[in-house]
């Protein structure tokens, strides 16, 4: 008789290091099932335990659904959610099975490379959009050019960089049944998790490997209240979450719509250089075209699910006392 180790249904929310047991007849063990080491199960079993174990993957898409699951309802539980996610995934990606270093010699280069990619994803992920939704705005707001004119012989390659990375999401939408709205809500949400949770759980796996903080498990919540469904149907956001992660999407909001409305009255009415400052405009309006409903939540709702004004006036200050340095540090 075949007997499964069932340990780890109790052990699971700490986290233990212990893989399920298969014990045959003869009394052999065999090691099965997931490995609780990190935060992302299912991604450290797939690369430790199986691949790396000599396992093949088969790509299997059958026309009728094989499985039913449970996802987040709301803006907080997705973020929380991600937050544990990223954490999870950089902490293995920066351990001793960093699948650049643990990988190759037990998988092919791609199969390391693609590991990696998906490890290192939350960290290189959120510092780009950090950057590109706070530093040209910054330097718009001061009047600095980074990007060629409108109408140089450079200018086209960036334009095009950009149109096929939008192009080539919304024909990944499109061709599988989706819609533009579909697209624009997972731009959206991709902008969202890059400066909140992708950003706080590298950090978290950064100090944890420090010594400075400790993996926390953080279950989330799949059950939807009355409010949660009524704004769900009418197509918005319930952003009844933390002020850390409100706080940064209110604050790029602000910078963008500062740097977007000053930026175009100074290249349009004073100084006339609206080719040299075309692009970095262009970047700040499409931010926030694209997360209209953060702009909503602040200005326009009054129901419970909006944006609290308490968060969008300390972020007002922070920003307010943030500038003025920066200002000081473009100016030398």
């Amino acid at each position: 008789m075949i007997m499964i180790h069932q340990a780890l249904c109790y052990k699971r929310a700490n986290f233990w290091p212990h893989v399920p047991t298969k014990v045959t007849q003869n009394g052999v063990k065999r090691h099965v099932g997931f490995m609780y080491h990190s935060l992302v199960e299912d991604y450290f079993t797939g690369f430790k335990q199986l691949h790396c174990k000599g396992w093949r993957s088969v790509y299997l898409n059958p026309e009728r659904p094989q499985f039913l699951g449970t996802s987040t309802t709301n803006l907080n539980d997705s973020l929380v959610q991600g937050t544990r996610w990223s954490s999870g995934l950089v902490q293995v990606a920066i351990s001793k099975y960093c699948p650049l270093i643990y990988g190759p010699p037990r998988m092919s280069l791609l199969e390391s490379m693609a590991y990696a990619d998906l490890g290192m994803f939350p960290l290189l992920n959120c510092l780009p959009l950090w950057c590109f939704a706070t530093v040209p705005q910054l330097c718009l707001l001061h009047g600095i050019p980074l990007y060629p004119e409108v109408l140089s012989s450079s200018s086209p390659i960036f334009v095009f960089v950009f149109l096929s990375a939008l192009s080539k999401h919304l024909y990944e939408v499109l061709s599988t049944g989706g819609s533009i709205k579909i697209w624009r809500n997972e731009q959206r949400i991709w902008m969202i998790r890059a400066v909140t949770c992708q950003l706080y759980g590298s950090l978290n796996a950064i100090m944890h490997k420090l010594g400075l903080a400790e993996a926390s498990f953080s279950a989330t919540n799949k059950v939807a209240d009355d409010e949660q469904v009524k704004l769900y149907g009418m197509g918005k956001f319930d952003f009844r979450t933390s002020k850390m992660f409100l706080a940064p999407l209110v604050t790029i909001i602000l910078l963008n719509i500062a740097a977007f409305v000053c930026g175009a009255i100074r290249s349009t009415i004073i100084t006339g250089d609206w080719d040299k400052m075309f692009v970095q405009i262009s970047l700040s309006f499409y931010i926030l075209v694209m997360n209209y409903a953060i702009i909503e939540g602040m200005i326009v709702r009054k129901d419970n699910g909006r944006i609290p004004p308490s968060v969008t006036l300390s972020s007002a200050l922070l920003s307010g006392i943030f500038l003025p340095l920066v200002s000081i540090i473009l100016r030398h």
